[in-house]
């Protein structure tokens, strides 16, 4: 079994080293276990180099198996334990502006509540294999592309339009939605891939940005707002501080805008396992405060 948690370690750090020292072992004793494993299974499951370690095609199918197993394990040992106590380590994969400014607040507590648990953040903007990437929750925004996936929602949060002062000084502020389409725009985040849509009222308007510059990060695009290099559009959550400091200036503020759904994701296929059951729990009630 240990040469199954340590080849799991190993395809998720991309390193021998630091899975190595995760799981106290010397280096030359984790790669003769899982030379050992190889010659067992008669595949590569990994390709090493110099700089780093990857999966083979062989080596990522066996991990889906091999992750499944180590689940059902720990979940197995963690009733016999008693439900009070969580131990090992839950991998949560949250975009950097969420992970910032929710997730890590909130850490220090959870954290302190389950002493024994190890919490991996894993920041990323694009979404990513859950169970390629050994991801035990994701939170994700916007609508869920599988319906089949398993997910809780964590509720939906309000989308504006703001820009930096500097911007407006040159460019001029916009008197209706219609005059967004003349100014520039920032598409960043997961309001990046469709219109913008305002409601007033019953009066409703779409517009299509040009989107003069495109980033996959809802943060770095805030950053470039606040860079005055166009008008992005955000969460309140994520604004909040900037315009309360004058550092952004909601726009078009008699005009409402959708709300964007937010869910947390487990790799479907599989149970959830008990942390990551409970820390989505303690991130649902943390946001009814936030």
């Amino acid at each position: 079994m240990i040469a199954l948690r340590l080849f799991a370690r190993v395809a998720h750090a991309g390193s021998f080293s630091r899975a190595a020292k995760e799981m106290k072992l010397s280096q030359p004793t984790a790669s003769r276990l899982i030379s050992v494993l190889e010659e067992q299974l008669g595949a590569t499951l990994l390709v090493r180099t110099t700089r780093s370690v990857t999966l083979t095609d062989a080596g990522r199918d066996y991990l889906g198996s091999v992750q499944t197993a180590l689940d059902t394990l720990d979940q197995a040992e963690h009733a016999v334990r008693g439900i009070g106590e969580l131990r090992g380590r839950i991998r949560i994969a949250s975009s950097s502006i969420f992970a910032s400014r929710v997730i890590v607040p909130i850490l220090p507590e959870f954290m302190a509540l389950h002493s024994s648990l190890k919490v991996e953040l894993i920041i990323e903007d694009q979404r990513q294999d859950l169970i390629a990437e050994g991801v035990d929750v994701a939170i994700r925004f916007g609508k869920l592309a599988d319906s089949a996936s398993i997910a809780r929602s964590l509720g939906r949060w309000r989308l504006m339009l703001a820009a930096a002062p500097s911007y407006l000084e040159k460019h001029g502020t916009p008197d209706t939605p219609d005059d967004v389409t003349s100014h520039r725009t920032i598409l960043a985040g997961p309001a990046a891939n469709s219109g913008w849509t305002f409601s007033r009222g019953e009066e409703q308007v779409t517009v299509r940005p040009a989107g003069d510059l495109s980033i996959s990060g809802s943060e770095v695009g805030i950053n470039a707002c606040l860079a005055g290099l166009g008008m992005v559009v955000a969460s309140y959550s994520s604004l909040r501080d900037h315009l309360a400091n004058g550092e952004l200036v909601r726009l078009l503020p008699e005009w409402e805008m959708a709300e964007i759904e937010s869910h947390a994701l487990f790799p479907s296929g599989q149970a959830a396992k008990p942390a990551a059951r409970a820390f989505v729990d303690y991130l649902h009630q943390s946001l009814k405060n936030f």
